[in-house]
């Protein structure tokens, strides 16, 4: 399979140039009708769009060329080749399958607005959205105050990457996975490919390092996440008006900045409808820029948001995936990627379901990400945080089918985890080191639970149940001969049924997970199931673990 160079990158600077000052050079241009901040959403084609933005990136072609070349490579390298028949024979590594439970964090210049939600990058250049007025009452119009002017605020001047490798530990995750760049184009990390990142700028330190040899000092797995595809249009809405975004200056930082053609254009309700301009050089940047973080972090995971499911990506993600997992195997480590929206074929990677569950037990693994606040990914002030107890029932719900959780939390632009979510995830921590035997290691039952309450499942549905989860709702998972039935709840009466253990299925013994030896539980059996007598007040909080011995 033939790989579209950019080398052109290097070979076409000039003919690029050419092309940005042939574009800004139009009658009705942007320049020509009010200066650099001018609009630019109806003077500019696709090409032109890209093709200021491939000047600004030019003086890093060299680094960019070499890394497409240790892509190249690693796809030779075996023992994985770039094309998903090969890539289907990939396994889950037993670390992934084992560790159910992981944290994930969305921190980055848009934490200093503190507004909304981390799409504040893009949504402050959208007249008619909350977000614009917000920005225009509270820091100006965006030509004279635009995204690019909050880095100096960000500071991280109280990050603790130690401090919070260990609040992660306590909470019982085990795997960390920071956003190494979000869709608004910063770079948390040290990358050699633009100079708009936190080692240039901001705070001046490479954050995504500093975590890296902290989480891993912990005993934890490393994992990265990568929203830089849907970079290619995220400032696009900047063009429509006068902004900061118009200005070829700032081109490297605000990329592209194409248009959006959604399937509300075109007809088409999933991704296939998705028309956005996305050329070569976009996809082969995109590949260089995942290849740096392998290089450079050797994460045990890449974790990619759904836009990599835009049918423009479908050749080159054979290609990074071959790569990072012949690049890991050649280390003698793992490797896992996340996805969403079916962009890889099944079997390659682990299935994602964002703020939702899958209907049942799946025989892959899978994984959901939500956050910790029910508003944002990244921190806002006013954000609404998930009581511990609504993150354990999910945890449970996802771990009996299949799954593991991938919990996010959202840093204030100075560094400093919110007090309401760390306290969370120490409560969670908590009712795992009681109960973790249940979660950590376990595989699914032969069925997933029992009792009324079901949530309701797919993508963005999270917390929709048809009623409140309570002591006849169990969920259920298996480690080696033992079963494990989790109760959502505590009888009030003193006695609980798990109706899938008739009599037919004699029980031999019952223990309640208390943090240590355990409480051996009464119990009987008949047709109706396992009947136990239960303490008139719980042992615990939010969810209650029965070892069962058959």
């Amino acid at each position: 399979m033939t790989r579209p160079h950019l080398c052109q990158l290097r070979s076409a600077v000039a003919s690029v140039a050419g092309l940005v000052m042939a574009a800004f050079a139009l009658p009705h241009s942007g320049l020509a009708q009010g200066g650099a901040t001018a609009p630019t959403a109806a003077t500019l084609t696709p090409e032109q769009m890209d093709a200021a933005w491939r000047q600004a990136a030019a003086k890093t072609a060299r680094e960019r060329d070499a890394l497409l070349k240790k892509v190249a490579a690693g796809d030779a390298a075996g023992p994985f080749r770039p094309d998903w028949i090969s890539l289907r024979t990939w396994e889950v590594p037993q670390w992934y399958a084992d560790a159910k439970f992981g944290i994930f964090i969305h921190w980055g210049v848009y934490s200093v607005p503190a507004f909304d939600s981390e799409w504040y990058s893009r949504r402050m250049y959208i007249q008619s959205s909350k977000v614009y007025q917000h920005h225009v009452a509270t820091y100006g119009l965006p030509d004279k105050f635009g995204y690019k002017d909050f880095i100096p605020r960000f500071k991280a001047e109280k990050y603790d990457p130690v401090a919070w490798a260990a609040l992660f530990r306590a909470a019982g995750a085990r795997y960390v996975v920071p956003v190494a760049e979000h869709h608004d184009g910063f770079a948390m990390y040290a990358t050699r490919l633009s100079d708009w990142s936190a080692l240039r700028m901001g705070p001046k330190r490479d954050l995504i390092g500093d975590l890296a040899r902290a989480v891993r000092a912990e005993g934890l797995r490393l994992g990265l996440s990568s929203h830089r595809a849907e970079h290619d249009w995220f400032f696009g809405e900047g063009r429509k008006i006068p902004s900061d975004v118009n200005d070829p200056r700032y081109a490297d930082l605000y990329g592209p900045a194409q248009a959006r053609l959604t399937g509300e254009d075109t007809g088409e309700a999933d991704m296939t409808g998705d028309f956005t301009h996305v050329s070569p050089a976009w996809l082969e940047d995109w590949t260089a820029r995942t290849a740096e973080l392998v290089e450079a972090y050797h994460p045990d995971l890449i974790y990619f948001d759904w836009w990599i499911s835009q049918p423009a990506f479908r050749l080159a993600l054979p290609k990074v995936l071959a790569y990072y997992y012949n690049t890991q195997s050649r280390r003698g480590a793992s490797a896992v990627v996340n996805y969403k929206e079916g962009a890889l074929a099944a079997g390659s990677g682990v299935a994602d379901v964002e703020r939702g569950l899958m209907p049942d037990i799946q025989p892959r693994v899978w994984q959901t990400c939500t956050s910790l606040g029910d508003y944002s990914w990244g921190y806002i002030e006013g954000e609404q945080y998930k009581s511990p107890e609504k993150v354990i029932h999910l945890l449970a719900d996802i771990v009996a089918k299949n799954g593991n959780l991938l919990l996010n939390i959202g840093p204030r632009a100075d560094g400093t985890i919110p007090q309401q979510a760390q306290d969370s995830l120490l409560a969670i921590g908590g009712w795992l080191k009681t109960n973790g035997e249940a979660i950590y290691g376990t595989r699914p039952w032969r069925r997933y639970g029992e009792g009324p309450a079901q949530m309701a499942a797919g993508s963005f549905k999270e917390g929709k149940t048809d009623k409140p989860f309570g002591p006849e709702d169990f969920r259920f998972t298996t480690k080696g001969d033992t079963l494990y039935a989790i109760e959502m709840g505590w009888p009030e009466d003193g006695a609980a049924v798990i109706h899938a253990l008739p009599a037919a299925e004699p029980v031999k013994a019952v223990t309640l997970l208390d943090g240590g030896a355990g409480l051996p539980v009464t119990f009987h059996q008949d047709g109706d199931g396992l009947h136990l007598t239960l303490p008139k007040v719980a042992p615990g909080d939010f969810a209650f673990v029965y070892r069962i011995e058959r």
